[in-house]
C-alpha cells in the first residue's frame, strides 16, 4: 500500500514537471517568435526604395575612403560607401551609406551605432542644438533627419543621419542614444563613465522601443544607414545647413528595393552553390 501510494505520489510530481517544462517551453518558443509576428506592418500608402550614391555631385570632386575590415565586422554591413566630396572652395561633406541586405536576431543593430553613440565615445562632444531633426526632400520624399553639431578641439561638424528598415522611411526617430551621449559625455569630464547603465535606464530609449512596438513596423530584416556632415564656423550652421540640404538632394538616387533584395538573394544563392538561388 505504502508503496502504491509512493508510486502514485512520484507519478504526480512527474506530470507536473512535466507540464511547467511544457508551458515554459511554450513561453520561450512564443517569446522568439513574436517578433516575426508582430514586427510585420508596412506602410501601404508609401513605395519601398533604397538610396543609393550617385557617382558624381556637380561642383564637387570625390575622394573614396573605404571603411577597414575591422568597422565592417562590427557593423556587419553587406554594402558600404565612405568618402568626400570636396567643392571649389575647399568645402568637404562626409558621407557614408550602409546596408545590411539580410539581418539575424544574433547580430548587432546597423543603428546601434549612431553618432550619438560613437562619436562621443571617440572623443568628440556634442553641442546641443535645435532643431535636432530636420527633414529633406528628396527625390519626391520628405526624409527625416537626424541632426547634431560635435565639436573636437577648435573643429565644430555640423552632421545629419537617418535610417531605413525594409525598403521604408522610420517611423520613430533615431535619438536614442542622444540623452545618453550627454550624460556619457557629462560623466567623462567627471571620470564617472558608466554608459552602458546610463542607456539601460534612459527613457527615450525605452521610449523609441515603445514607438517601434506601436508602429508594428519591422525591427529585424534589411537595414539603411545614412551619414552625412560638413565642418562649419561658428555660428555659421544656417550655411552648413544649406550645404548638407543641397547635397543630399544631389547625392541620392533612388533604387527599387525589391529588385535589389532579389539580386543580392540570388547572387549569393550562386555563392553557396545554388545558380538558381533556390
Amino acid at each position: 500500500m505504502a508503496d502504491a501510494i509512493k508510486n502514485k505520489s512520484q507519478h504526480q510530481d512527474l506530470v507536473h514537471s512535466s507540464f511547467w517544462v511544457f508551458g515554459i517551453s511554450l513561453f520561450l518558443i512564443g517569446l522568439w517568435g513574436f517578433p516575426n509576428i508582430w514586427y510585420t506592418q508596412v506602410d501601404q500608402s508609401r513605395e519601398r526604395f533604397w538610396f543609393s550614391s550617385k557617382g558624381e555631385v556637380t561642383g564637387y570632386d570625390f575622394v573614396d575612403h573605404p571603411i577597414g575590415d575591422a568597422m565592417e565586422r562590427r557593423l556587419v554591413a553587406d554594402e558600404t560607401f565612405n568618402g568626400q566630396f570636396l567643392d571649389a572652395s575647399d568645402n568637404a561633406i562626409l558621407a557614408f551609406i550602409a546596408k545590411r541586405h539580410s539581418e539575424s536576431i544574433n547580430e548587432i543593430g546597423l543603428f546601434v551605432h549612431t553618432p550619438d553613440r560613437c562619436w562621443t565615445e571617440g572623443g568628440w562632444k556634442i553641442q546641443p542644438i535645435q532643431p535636432d531633426y530636420v527633414e529633406v526632400e528628396i527625390q519626391g520624399d520628405k526624409i527625416g533627419f537626424e541632426r547634431r553639431l560635435f565639436i573636437a578641439g577648435s573643429r565644430f561638424e555640423l552632421v545629419y543621419f537617418t535610417g531605413m528598415v525594409g525598403g521604408q522611411t522610420l517611423p520613430y526617430r533615431l535619438d536614442h542614444n542622444l540623452s545618453v551621449a550627454m550624460k556619457y559625455q557629462f560623466e567623462k569630464e567627471r571620470e564617472n563613465t558608466t554608459g552602458t547603465s546610463n542607456r539601460m535606464v534612459d527613457s527615450k530609449l525605452w521610449g523609441r522601443v515603445w514607438d517601434s512596438f506601436k508602429s508594428r513596423r519591422p525591427l529585424l530584416g534589411p537595414k539603411q544607414f545614412i551619414r552625412v556632415s560638413t565642418t562649419v564656423q561658428a555660428g555659421q550652421l544656417e550655411k552648413g545647413d544649406d550645404r548638407l540640404k543641397d547635397f543630399l538632394r544631389q547625392w541620392l538616387a533612388r533604387d527599387d528595393y525589391v529588385q535589389e533584395i532579389e539580386a543580392w538573394e540570388n547572387a549569393k544563392a550562386s555563392e553557396d552553390g545554388d545558380p538558381h538561388g533556390k
